[in-house]
C-alpha cells in the first residue's frame, strides 16, 4: 500500500479538531484513546515536517552564500 502524501495543513487541521472535540465532548475511554494516538501521530509528522523543511532551507541558503 503506497503511503499517502503528507500535508501539513492538513494533519494541523486535524489536529485542532481533535483538540475541539477532546475539549467539548465527553468522549469514552475508548475514544479518547483513539484520539490521543492520532494526535500524537500527526504532531510526530508535524515535527518531523518542519525539521525537513528547516534542513533543506538551510541548504539552500547555504548554496545560495557560497555563490
Amino acid at each position: 500500500m503506497a503511503k499517502k502524501e503528507f500535508s501539513y495543513s492538513e494533519a494541523l487541521k486535524e489536529l485542532e479538531e481533535i483538540l475541539a472535540e477532546i475539549e467539548t465532548d465527553e468522549p469514552n475511554l475508548d475514544v479518547l484513546s483513539a484520539k490521543v494516538k492520532r494526535a500524537t501521530f500527526l504532531i510526530k509528522e508535524c515535527k518531523a515536517r518542519l525539521r525537513n523543511t528547516s534542513e533543506e532551507i538551510d541548504s539552500i541558503l547555504g548554496e545560495w552564500e557560497r555563490e
